[in-house]
């Protein structure tokens, strides 16, 4: 099976351009494409997973990715999937931000000589002048198309900014520029950037080359991808110090059942041969199936001896309550005459995100420590108890050992 048709089949690909052309190209290994990353956090997160794993896919199979840090669209702000204006950056911020995102995808793509390239839209952004911006780009763009576009259209009832609007000419500026420096001649992107992309491709045809083999590619779950990095308490990071491997794992480990097949075929790397045997499995072979999905994808981000640890605590804390749990430092300032409650201990762990979420977990019954129920949200633990550490569990899948140093 070829690349382009694997891809297919491991559900990733919702819509095309010129589907033939692009075969051809992916399959020839003659692809230079992007995918962009606006930097707006300090790390990337699982909703990026999707595009760095289609990345990795694209670039073993001989294509050649362009990583596009938006440097410069940063400065403005997507408006696509959002009810409101994202806040605004400091060119300090945008910059280290950048900076995390390399570091982070070198260990899904090979940068290098006649490899994988990463460049920054601020380069050419920044120094646009922007009479000759309306003159050379603004002439090509419909004022009445861009306002049909499904990325402006739920933003349009609370307001749409200038600033915003002109989002989408950035980005069709950016395939432009990079057609023009690097010959990037395919574009990547989820089913939320379409009206975008098509933007990108139009105004390539119309400044240089109505017959250029500029076409795009949608993900099909890329924009669910986004949505998949998003849990009650927060993001789920791709950086080991804003999440911890262990938690990383059990992130995967307790997606759903409906989901986890379809998560191993388009995230890992495992051979569809072996997935497609998969489909028939229910049951307990589920949970197998998470417990596979969980450790191929803690190897790609973390490496095989975390992948490995995190493995081994589960299914020690499975077993026998082990306190191997991954741990959460209180500190000394958290004690009030002398001990901890329960609630501040669940909020302060990461185990709930606020102390009414602690409240309901608490009274529901789906506490415990040390392996005793807890029943009483005014439970509370002294700086002794806390100084061996406490092994704090909620539901069937999540724990920490709580210790003061």
């Amino acid at each position: 099976m070829q690349i382009y048709e694997e891809l297919v089949a491991r559900g990733l690909i919702a819509q095309t351009t010129d589907e033939e052309e692009i075969r051809e190209l992916v399959n020839s290994g003659k692809a230079i494409f992007y995918i962009g990353f606006d930097p707006t956090a300090d790390s990337l997160h699982v909703g990026h997973f999707m595009a760095l794993c289609l990345m990795k896919r694209l670039q073993m199979a001989g294509n050649k990715p362009i990583v596009l840090i938006g440097g410069g669209t940063a400065y403005i702000g997507d408006p696509s999937g959002r009810t409101d204006m994202r806040s605004m950056m400091t060119a300090e911020t945008i910059q280290h931000n950048c900076d995390c995102f390399k570091k982070q995808m070198e260990r899904f793509i090979e940068f290098g000589e006649d490899k994988a390239i990463m460049v920054n839209n601020a380069d050419w952004l920044l120094k646009l002048n922007y009479v000759e911006l309306l003159r050379e780009v603004g002439a090509c763009f419909s004022v009445n198309n861009m306002l049909r576009a499904e990325c402006y259209k739920q933003r349009m009832e609370k307001g749409l900014s200038f600033l915003e609007f002109n989002y989408m000419i950035m980005q069709s500026y950016d395939f432009l520029e990079l057609y023009r420096r690097y010959g990037c001649n395919l574009q990547f992107g989820g089913d939320d950037q379409w009206s975008n992309m098509l933007g990108g491709r139009e105004l390539i045809r119309r400044k240089l080359d109505k017959s250029a083999n500029s076409m795009t590619i949608t993900l099909l779950l890329n924009s669910e991808g986004k949505k998949m990095g998003k849990t009650a308490s927060g993001a789920v990071w791709l950086d080991p110090n804003k999440t911890a491997p262990y938690d990383f794992y059990q992130y995967w480990r307790n997606v759903g059942d409906d989901d986890v097949l379809k998560c191993i075929r388009m995230l890992t790397f495992l051979p569809l041969e072996e997935i497609n045997k998969m489909d028939e499995w229910e049951g307990s072979q589920l949970n197998t199936a998470k417990e596979i999905l969980a450790f191929e994808l803690t190897k790609l981000v973390h490496g095989e001896e975390e992948a490995l640890k995190a493995q081994a605590t589960a299914k020690a804390l499975f077993s026998d309550g082990s306190t191997d749990a991954p741990e959460a430092e209180l500190a000394v300032r958290d004690l009030v005459d002398g001990s901890v409650d329960i609630l501040t201990i669940l909020v302060k762990s990461g185990l709930c995100a606020s102390r009414s979420e602690a409240r309901r977990a608490v009274e529901q019954g789906g506490v415990s420590a040390d392996g005793e129920k807890v029943a009483d949200i005014k439970k509370s633990f002294d700086e002794e108890q806390l100084r061996n550490g406490v092994l704090i569990k909620r539901g069937k899948k999540n724990f920490k050992k709580v210790i003061i140093k």
